[in-house]
């Protein structure tokens, strides 16, 4: 229990630095006018890496073991209803180990994105966790598909926008939990870092 306890606190501490610094450099964005233009549809693809956190109902895993994980490929479709705010759809996941097999942890997620100054922008929703095999490792003891639900937040600033193009760091942080046969369920925490490349 203590090691749970520190572990938690200790991610904590690092998503709350993260988002200092994003803050930060927010902070420090020009009022200048841009020629850049937000307008039309959306489209973002994200690569990354961070931690995943995974329970089992059936303590089969605890959230005392986290994994390094990499996020490739997440993607964002969205909208643009003003200059500021776009409602979207996010797709973020992380592989994880399970039992010798690889899984994904991802979630289809409804959300909107605002942009607080003209480079800083923050994201949010709430939608479907889907927790199944990694394509890559279909197999007889790997083909079980789980849904349930997902809450998403994540904030990024865009650090170079040219034409109809911008790249972004982001951090993201996911919680989610998946409903398996026999009244089991298994919860995930992801925390990611990374780079956004968005399209307008």
């Amino acid at each position: 229990m203590k090691s749970i306890k520190k572990n938690m606190k200790l991610k904590m501490a690092v998503i709350a630095l993260t988002l200092l610094t994003t803050i930060t450099f927010a902070q420090n964005n020009s009022t200048k006018e841009t020629t850049f233009q937000r307008e039309g549809f959306l489209f973002e693809m994200g690569l990354g890496g961070g931690v995943i956190s995974i329970e089992d109902s059936e303590d089969i895993q605890t959230f005392d073991k986290s994994q390094g994980a990499i996020t490739f490929p997440e993607l964002k479709l969205g909208y643009m209803l003003n200059d500021k705010l776009a409602i979207t759809a996010a797709m973020p996941g992380m592989i994880y180990e399970f039992q010798d097999n690889d899984r994904h942890f991802g979630s289809f997620i409804p959300s909107v994105q605002y942009w607080i100054k003209d480079h800083w922008w923050i994201h949010g929703g709430i939608g479907l966790a889907i927790d199944g095999p990694a394509l890559y490792d279909i197999n007889d003891d790997n083909d079980e598909w789980n849904f349930g639900c997902a809450v998403m937040a994540s904030s990024g600033y865009e650090v170079y926008k040219k034409k109809n193009f911008a790249l972004n760091i982001q951090s993201k942080i996911i919680l989610g939990r998946a409903f398996l046969d026999g009244d089991v369920n298994r919860d995930a925490v992801l925390f990611s870092l990374g780079l956004g490349f968005s399209w307008f």
